[in-house]
């Protein structure tokens, strides 16, 4: 399951049902024509947690160029399943379409080039891995729309508590604050844990956590440059062997704690600090017993240094369209207003200036821990194979959920090199 599939859907919120909604916006119309329409609009096939991201957006881009926008919002497997039917066809009913950066390598060929928007001043505030996944065999192929990260959210409350603060100081030596290196991770983890509560938590169902420690470990994810598989290498190891170490401060069923659960756990207090999509800052219900009482820090870096696993989306624009002009006019005016996504329900961005934009604001205190992650050098987006989606549901979850356990990791990770091997044949 894709981490951003996850989060999409902790952003609808349920509003979907499996049936396609088709929504209409700033147009006046029913419902989307079909593809080469009307030459003022554009069809625009978007996942659920998407739509909301790009409206205020749409009718910005309505007012400054004519262009209106018809949405089409499926649920994301169903997104992917569409995209998958049409573009193999050779006749799409869609202008633009929101693309997962996972799926990429698995539509490339079905999409133009977008070169002509990517001017080097765009390229400047895109955050690097974005540019650099956004150029697929040397043309761009997608547009970022919004991006997110992991950073830490921790319990301001009980760090900045008297007793709290006494206590962890004449334990560990040092001052209770906002964790900068793992062993520090490591030691409020374990302080916290006690009386019910918890320092932190680990998702042994979702891979991303594991990914970015392999990342500050100094290597690529699974597969390197040259496709060869690694994830057995000492990186991988280290990253597995540290993440293991934190059940020993975090709730009990690791192989089961998915986003969902880490986040429900945060929210109802169970938890002191944990490491989560920036977005859910923003999105602590008022009701919960943590609301205002969390602060926000950078992702921690290893030997690499920082690194966190970006979740961007892309618009790209299918090569069978016969509305290319009208799409791409779209897609520019998107970027040009990025910031207006900020301010829906996921509130997130792709530019750099957007988020730096918004981040002194109260209630924006997310966005300069979020930028420092997202721009950090060792940051980087998943590899770009066809097959990244089967190796994360069939080895990485599997081989972390086994880890998480109890199982031996030297022979997990062997054993999950024999199987990547296989996928990528």
């Amino acid at each position: 399951m894709s981490s951003r599939k996850t989060i999409s859907r902790l952003a609808a919120a349920g509003s979907l049902s499996a049936a396609v909604l088709l929504a209409a916006t700033a147009c006046g119309a029913g419902g989307p024509a079909a593809s080469g329409g009307a030459s003022g609009s554009v069809n625009v096939l978007v996942e659920a947690g998407g739509h909301a991201e790009l409206t205020a957006i749409a009718e910005k881009c309505r007012q400054e160029t004519g262009v209106s926008a018809n949405f089409v919002e499926l649920p994301y497997d169903g997104l992917f399943n569409r995209l998958s039917s049409e573009f193999s066809s050779g006749s799409v009913s869609f202008d633009v379409a929101a693309l997962d950066s996972v799926w990429l390598p698995n539509f490339k060929d079905a999409v133009q080039p977008l070169d002509e928007l990517f001017t080097d001043d765009v390229k400047k505030d895109i955050f690097p891995s974005l540019v650099k996944e956004a150029n697929v065999d040397g043309h761009f192929i997608g547009m970022p729309a919004w991006t997110n990260a992991e950073i830490i959210l921790y319990r301001k409350d009980l760090f900045e508590d008297a007793k709290n603060k006494a206590d962890f100081k004449a334990k560990y030596g040092y001052d209770l604050a906002a964790p900068t290196t793992w062993k520090q991770y490591q030691d409020i983890s374990e302080f916290f844990t006690k009386d019910g509560m918890y320092g932190t938590d680990v998702k042994g169902a979702v891979e991303t956590e594991w990914m970015a420690h392999v990342l500050q470990a100094g290597s690529p994810m699974v597969l390197d440059a040259n496709n060869n598989v690694v994830i057995d290498n000492a990186a991988h190891k280290e990253a597995l062997d540290f993440y293991v170490s934190l059940t020993r401060s975090a709730p009990p069923g690791a192989a089961q704690v998915d986003w969902a659960a880490a986040q429900n756990l945060f929210n109802q207090g169970k938890t002191a600090m944990t490491r989560f999509w920036a977005h859910a800052y923003r999105q602590i219900p008022k009701d919960s017993p943590v609301y205002g009482k969390v602060g926000t820090a950078a992702m921690i870096g290893g030997s690499a240094g920082v690194a966190g696993v970006p979740g961007p989306w892309y618009l790209s624009v299918p090569k069978a369209s016969k509305n290319a002009e009208n799409a791409k006019k779209f897609i520019k005016c998107a970027y040009d207003h990025n910031d207006l996504g900020i301010q829906s329900s996921l509130g997130l961005a792709s530019r750099i200036s957007a988020f730096e934009k918004y981040q002194d604001q109260p209630g924006y205190e997310s966005f300069k821990p979020l930028i420092a992650t997202l721009n950090a050098p060792a940051t980087a987006t998943r590899p770009a194979t066809t097959k990244w989606q089967q190796i994360v549901d069939t080895v990485l979850v599997p081989t972390l959920q086994k880890a998480v356990a109890g199982g031996d990791t030297a022979a997990l990770l062997s054993e999950a090199k024999k199987k990547v091997q296989d996928l990528i044949k």
